[in-house]
């Protein structure tokens, strides 16, 4: 189950709690002879996801329809024939648009079960990147409206979108979430809801999909992965509004990386050809390194030496096409060493430990941002700790300690969790002191 955020905004909009809620539920069966005795604990099991059996689905449309004044459906209340997904994607683009809204209101009033829903798998998982990928696409996505969206309020959203995306590099996922869904609520959603031509509207849907992704970036930071999947979900069919394949495929990106985390590699293969297939010469040659990149990585932890062996060549091609200035904004993650990284990982978990290290120390040589330098030290500390010199290995995650003060990460903090562990395990006075670094570093609550 998820929580059903589409109940939760009308409840909210029609100003009831959740006891006068199961009341007038109780009070319209009793209307139509049945007895029931709700309460409301009821009210919050279904607002966890929970469907009721019977007619209540229907009691709620009547009582909810009656105190907005309006018609209200079982999709507008969650509670249509797929439940969450149907109401995602019934309705065209406008009921996607009202789900999208009422999850970014639910996340921004900080719902505790919404952190923690687990990612979903198997066909609910796969089908948003089927659905981007095949047709029908959208012919026109003007929306009437009393007030009309500018290119200036589109500039803003695309202004936010590189603002948050540097805070979340420098302070992390956690420190950032609340200000870019904050976001979204305040700002974003009314202007999805504002009137809009066709043409506008597909810059406003593009500009508005960076912002979801980034978003889904610092849930994945939080450890909230089922929130962090509904985002890029969203941003996907964001990006299929627009008609922007590129942007497209980079949602698919970072679906593949969330993939590799849960260790889910089948799927990072599948979605990474998705997304090489589907957008096709709109591809740029940084997307498409770092594609090929994780699905190399996919292939080394599969045991499919061939495969990795083949992404790596494909990956290291595409990167010494990236040209300066050609890229989209969202695809500037992919900065110099970053596929020497992703190559050093594969290599590793090939069994290849020198040629790992050679990749990950030019990784680090090159110019990174702060959260992208902690990655790649860790990573050569650890390759430094393989190959017998704990002392250089001790140095190099010193430096990685440093370098993550004031970052509100729970990724990063896995990353320094793995460096401690082996450095302590090492049995070198240089590496246990280091250990100790890194230990007083994550004693700091996030």
């Amino acid at each position: 189950m998820e929580p059903n955020v589409l109940l939760e905004t009308l409840i909210d909009e029609a100003g009831v709690s959740r006891a006068g809620l199961a009341g007038h539920v109780n009070q319209a069966g009793r209307a139509r002879g049945l007895t029931l005795r709700y309460e409301h604990t009821a009210v919050a099991r279904w607002l966890k996801g929970q469907r009721p059996r019977g007619q209540v689905p229907d009691l709620l449309c009547e009582v909810l329809g009656r105190r907005l004044h309006r018609s209200v459906t079982l999709d507008d209340i969650g509670m249509g024939v797929l439940g969450a997904h149907s109401a995602a994607h019934g309705g065209g683009l406008p009921g996607f648009v009202e789900h999208a809204t009422a999850l970014w209101r639910s996340d921004d009033q900080q719902r505790p079960d919404l952190a923690a829903v687990p990612a979903v798998t198997g066909t609910t998982a796969v089908m948003p990147v089927w659905e981007w990928e095949n047709p029908p696409e959208d012919t026109d996505v003007s929306r009437p409206g009393p007030s009309r969206v500018s290119m200036a309020d589109i500039a803003m959203l695309r202004a936010a979108r590189a603002h948050y995306e540097q805070m979340y590099r420098k302070a992390g996922g956690m420190a950032t979430r609340s200000r870019v869904v904050g976001f979204l609520n305040a700002e974003t959603a009314p202007l999805l809801r504002g009137g809009y031509s066709d043409a506008t509207g597909r810059q406003l849907h593009r500009a508005t999909a960076g912002l979801v992704a980034v978003a889904g970036i610092c849930a994945y930071d939080s450890d909230a992965h089922g929130l962090a999947q509904r985002y890029f979900h969203q941003a996907l069919r964001l990006a299929k509004a627009s008609g922007d394949r590129g942007l497209g495929g980079y949602v698919i990106a970072l679906l593949v990386n969330q993939a590799l985390y849960l260790a889910d590699f089948r799927r990072s293969v599948a979605f990474a050809e998705a997304a090489l297939r589907a957008a096709g010469p709109h591809i740029t040659p940084a997307l498409a390194a770092d594609l090929h990149a994780m699905q190399a990585k996919a292939y080394a932890q599969l045991g499919d030496h061939r495969g990795s062996l083949e992404c790596i060549r494909r990956a290291e091609a595409e990167a010494d096409r990236i040209g300066t200035g050609s890229e989209p904004e969202e695809t500037g993650y992919v900065q110099p060493g970053l596929v020497n990284v992703q190559v050093a990982e594969a290599l590793l978990n090939l069994g290849d430990v020198a040629g790992a290290r050679e990749h990950a120390a030019a990784a680090v040589r090159s110019p990174a941002h702060d959260r992208g330098t902690v990655h790649r030290l860790a990573m050569l500390s650890h390759l430094e700790l393989l190959q017998g010199e704990a002392d250089r290995a001790a140095g190099t995650a010193c430096e990685m300690a440093e370098r993550a003060r004031g970052m509100d990460s729970q990724r990063l903090r896995d990353r320094m969790r793995s460096v401690r562990d082996h450095l302590a395990a090492s049995g070198s006075a240089e590496a246990e002191a280091a250990a100790g670094v890194i230990e007083g570093t994550l004693r700091v609550p996030l």
